[in-house]
């Protein structure tokens, strides 16, 4: 395992810097967003077909970010059976830190009949359901979602790491998570995924994409994946999940998980 993260770095450090200042500058004005789910062998060789294409973000001089997120529920599970049941719209409501730059923020996405996520979200002192609340955040929830912080409670958190990439035309992102670990506080019980690697791609509209090409050479098709979701049939027993247990079992081939 040393040796693929090894060459992941490798191949990260050969790409040409991008700035988070000149990150802000990329709009996608009509952004489509699509997830594929591989392996870190496979992120290894799509970073080394991926030079001379692509930019990698860099902040402070590093090309991997660290991520916190704790996602909210009710105590029904409102949220996860949305997904489950493949309702639209739906919605989450997650409280994510990005660690190296202490910032938080409170965030409500919701995904339309369509298929398009939005993304909305203020900034929070920290995950403590005080210093939400006292930052506005049942007044936030509640305008977009009908709940406040006293109808829910935090059920999974995840931790991972991320890499991401923009391509040289600047009409695209791409984000690579990988070495995510979940815990969950209703049951205590803590997951990880192993070499598991998700990629979002979201571009502009229909403009070509330099990795798609690739990610169809090295055979990663595209596959939905909700970390919350996800980490939450990982760590608790107890809840409805027989729509994702084909995705788990996949996903325990990719990693090579008995």
């Amino acid at each position: 395992m040393a040796s693929i993260d090894t060459n992941i770095q490798s191949w990260l450090a050969q790409l040409d810097p991008i700035s988070l200042d000149e990150m802000g500058s990329i709009k996608l004005m009509n952004r489509t967003d699509t997830k594929f789910v591989t392996n870190k062998r496979k992120l290894a060789r799509l970073l080394e077909l991926a030079q001379g294409k692509y930019y990698a973000q860099q902040i402070d001089g590093a090309r991997i970010a660290n991520y916190r997120t704790v996602y909210w529920d009710t105590p029904e599970h409102r949220f996860f059976l949305e997904h489950h049941n493949k309702r639209a719209p739906r919605q989450k409501i997650r409280v994510r830190t990005y660690v190296d730059s202490d910032l938080t923020f409170l965030e409500v996405k919701t995904k339309n009949n369509h298929g398009r996520t939005k993304k909305k979200r203020i900034t929070v002192p920290d995950h403590e359901r005080a210093d939400i609340v006292a930052a506005g955040g049942s007044d936030f929830t509640r305008g977009l979602t009908g709940v406040t912080f006293e109808d829910i409670d935090p059920t999974v958190q995840n931790r991972f790491q991320r890499i991401t990439l923009v391509n040289k035309g600047k009409t695209e992102r791409l984000t690579i998570d990988f070495n995510v670990q979940f815990h969950n506080y209703e049951t205590a019980h803590d997951a990880g995924t192993g070499d598991l690697v998700i990629i979002e791609l979201k571009r502009d509209g229909n403009v070509y994409s330099p990795v798609l090409e690739i990610l169809r050479r090295l055979r990663i098709k595209p596959s939905g994946f909700s970390k919350y979701c996800i980490g939450s049939v990982l760590t608790n027993e107890g809840l409805k999940s027989n729509l994702f247990k084909p995705k788990i079992i996949r996903i325990r081939k990719l990693v090579g998980a008995k």
